[in-house]
């Protein structure tokens, strides 16, 4: 589990595609050192570390992954949000990201709002019905709340510091993110169906209406 409060701005040093995709990140060493196996969110995506050393570790990637964020397209030299797994006994800030992306979202509008900036970007229709005007929502990792609303895009804005610490205030119109909806609303629109047939009709036949 990850808290959407990045650690580090990673750079990916290599990329290599066999049967799948593997990726070699560089990065500023954390006080404690990786640990083989441990998970790490690269751009909000939950990956396993396979190899490291002081300054750089690899994963590989799976399809499943690929086909629904935009790790497939990252390039040597590009930066990315990192962050560790949560563990017992540290602070919890953010809201929970579990690292497991829904879908890819495109930035369709990119705003000044004084120091700060709004980043509007299209999303499906799933995604936006699950979402809740402040809510949380995950965007390349970032925990950040959502500000806009429709049903077929959300917006976030985005403070200076964030915009500094992470790879967000690179962001431009056209650019894809990864976006991870919050858990407590996935699991709501999952049992909104079961109330589905709560209907006038339903109702009246029940003896609730006359």
């Amino acid at each position: 589990m990850f808290t959407g409060l990045i650690q580090r701005v990673g750079k990916v040093r290599r990329v290599s595609h066999g049967r799948g995709i593997c990726l070699e990140i560089e990065f500023e060493p954390w006080q404690e050192p990786l640990v083989k196996g441990e998970s790490i969110a690269v751009n909000g995506v939950c990956l396993s570390v396979v190899n490291f050393d002081a300054t750089r570790f690899t994963a590989d990637i799976l399809q499943e992954t690929l086909s629904r964020s935009t790790l497939g397209s990252l390039i040597p030299g590009e930066r990315v949000n990192l962050e560790r797994a949560l563990r017992s006994g540290q602070p919890f800030g953010g809201h929970i990201v579990q690292g497991h992306v829904d879908s890819k979202g495109e930035i369709i509008a990119k705003t000044p709002k004084g120091r700060d900036f709004q980043l509007k970007m299209r999303c499906s229709r799933t995604l936006a019905a699950a979402s809740v005007l402040k809510g949380s929502i995950a965007v390349d990792g970032v925990s950040l709340t959502i500000s806009l609303l429709g049903e077929d895009f959300i917006a976030v804005d985005i403070i200076p510091t964030t915009a500094a610490e992470t790879t967000l205030g690179q962001k431009k119109i056209g650019d894809k993110v990864n976006l991870e909806g919050d858990i407590l609303g996935k699991y709501i629109a999952k049992s909104a169906p079961a109330a589905s047939g709560l209907t006038e009709a339903a109702l009246r036949d029940a003896g609730f209406l006359g």
